[in-house]
């Protein structure tokens, strides 16, 4: 693909139409469209889709868009001015409007089906055909692909109405889960965690839709009531969308001989990831056997990082099923997510997940995504075997990789230059019986105490004698390690890995209550916070923002745990 279009952005782009000059519609322009599709994109209603790689849809604006937020990091990384989120045209279409758009940008959007594993384990009865053939994008269109600065990046609206896949849903979102979803992008970019991108947030002024969610005071783990919400969408941005359950779909298709041109489709697809995602990874000269081992080689390392990242910063994804991992290797779909406070490794915010999606057990869960990447790429390399050989190995290989980099990632947390497990093990087990605040606890570990004083700030209970005297072992355990040179030094380094501010859903609750009445002032406060991680903040940030859990959360419904409601 001819990534050079017009893609050097030498001036900021401050207007829609200078937009429109960095279009390159990839996707589109390589793929196969749904040959049942209508040519309009008003296609709404939920069907069967056979075959194809997307379906043309056209979203369903919003009525009466007002602006909530945008990224000025990543505008500026784009080259876009920061009035340009204020503007007409790009209010119109980053809110779904697509009627009146310069050229070359195209009047409709794009949806694209998955498959659903869970846990390695396929389904098809989610789908109102049991097929499998209605499940994919229910509220999610992408409307732009463009080149800016020489990176492909898709742009899709996050509630832009019903498409084929919505399965008799509404296909909006509600501003809560549009804003913790903006949020939370923001957030993860600056703790330096691969993720799809915040690129914009609008919400309506008339629409409104009833949503399941927690009464006032609820400890219920389920949602005891319906309320009214305003109808929002925000825009998320990557380099691609394409998820592990995408290339499971067409492999599907091949074992079931669905259609003629099914292995066809299924080597579309995965080189139409490659050349949108290792593009610089892998070389286009060789063979396709060897580009599905290269292919394999890469994921596997991108996705045991980021599941290290994810640990590292206490962030459990909460339903990473396939059609939530993406090809790419970065994080996608910000639903049921939380973050770790008081530590427990079995930590899972949403109601739904179960214990296999829990904090502890990502890296098991990825192994099973990979698996089913794996699974999936297989029909390509049968006639193959001896890149089907080295394809298995790395299969094989996974736990290794996954494990070797956890341990990397826990030395690195705590200054030491290799695992120590034992030291590791009888740390976690502390933290566990105390309880302690994962984030603030590795923060302030990064001072290097001389005592156990300052990491009192992290428990969130006083210890018992016992357990005080065995803090205070580890902890001279630990100081003998890392030992006495250069802890100035040491500890800089781990205070760029061990964030000071993380995600603390009680405090995330009144921004988007707030900004249902029209008030975004904590939001974006909020954005400000988050998009500094790893900085000393003023005094009245630290005070708010970096401190405990109050009780009164620990049980409260929305806060604590919540349903996947959107």
């Amino acid at each position: 693909m001819n990534e050079q279009k017009g893609k050097e952005v030498a001036l900021r782009v401050t207007s829609l139409k200078a937009l429109a000059e960095l279009a390159d519609y990839s996707l589109l322009d390589s793929l196969t469209r749904d040959p049942d599709a209508t040519d309009d994109g008003e296609d709404y209603r939920p069907r069967e889709v056979f075959s194809g790689h997307y379906v043309p849809v056209k979203p369903t604006p919003i009525p009466e868009p007002e602006y909530v937020a945008h990224s000025s990091d990543f505008f500026r990384e784009l080259s876009f001015d920061d009035n340009l989120a204020h503007t007409e045209g790009f209010r119109r279409l980053f809110s779904g409007d697509m009627s009146d758009l310069p050229a070359p940008l195209r009047k409709v959007g794009w949806a694209t089906g998955y498959a659903l594993s869970i846990y390695g384990t396929e389904y098809t009865q989610q789908c109102p055909f049991q097929t499998g053939n209605g499940y994919g994008d229910g509220r999610a269109v992408s409307v732009l692909e463009a080149v800016i600065n020489g990176q492909r990046w898709e742009m899709q609206l996050k509630g832009g109405g019903r498409t084929p896949y919505c399965r008799g849903a509404d296909g909006r979102a509600v501003l809560r889960s549009s804003v913790r979803e903006f949020l939370a992008q923001e957030h993860m970019h600056a703790l330096g965690v691969p993720t799809s991108r915040s690129l914009c947030l609008y919400v309506s002024k008339t629409e409104t839709v009833q949503r399941p969610w927690y009464s006032q005071g609820s400890s219920n783990t389920d949602p005891d009531t319906l309320v009214s919400e305003p109808v929002a969408i925000s825009t998320r941005v990557a380099p691609s969308f394409l998820r592990v359950g995408q290339l499971e779909l067409f492999a599907r298709r091949v074992r079931a001989q669905a259609h003629a041109d099914s292995l066809e489709e299924l080597e579309k697809i995965v080189l139409h990831l490659i050349d949108r995602e290792y593009a610089s990874d892998i070389d286009s000269d060789l063979s396709l056997p060897e580009k599905l081992v290269a292919l394999t080689s890469d994921f596997r390392e991108r996705l045991t990082s980021l599941i290290a990242n994810w640990l590292r910063v206490g962030y459990c994804q909460g339903n990473f099923n396939s059609d939530n991992c993406a090809g790419g290797g970065y994080t996608l779909d910000y639903g049921p997510f939380g973050f770790c406070e008081r530590f427990d490794p079995y930590f899972q915010p949403w109601t739904g997940g179960g214990q296999h999606f829990s904090f502890f057990n990502q890296p098991a869960a990825a192994e099973q995504n990979f698996l089913s990447f794996c699974s999936a790429l297989r029909p390509l390399l049968l006639s193959h075997p001896e890149q089907l050989q080295t394809f298995d190995e790395l299969q094989k290989g996974f736990g290794v990789v996954m494990q070797q980099k956890l341990e990397s990632m826990f030395a690195a947390k705590l200054g030491l230059e290799s695992h120590n497990a034992e030291l590791l093990n009888e740390l976690l087990a502390l933290m566990m019986k105390t309880p302690v605040d994962y984030t603030i606890f590795f923060r302030e570990l990064s001072y290097i105490p001389e005592s156990l004083e300052p990491l009192r700030q992290s428990f969130y209970q006083a210890p018992s004698a016992t357990l005080e005297a065995q803090w205070s072992s580890w902890l001279e355990k630990w100081r003998s390690l890392i030992g006495p040179d250069n802890t100035a030094e040491l500890s800089q380094t781990m205070l760029q890995i061990n964030p000071k501010y993380t995600w603390r859903e009680w405090l995330v609750v009144p921004a988007y209550e707030r900004a249902k009445q029209g008030d975004y002032t904590l939001v974006r406060e909020l954005q400000e916070v988050l998009t500094r991680p790893y900085d000393e903040q003023s005094p009245q940030v630290e005070e708010k923002y970096y401190r405990l859990k109050p009780p009164e959360f620990f049980l409260a419904g929305g806060v604590s745990h919540y349903s996947c409601s959107s």
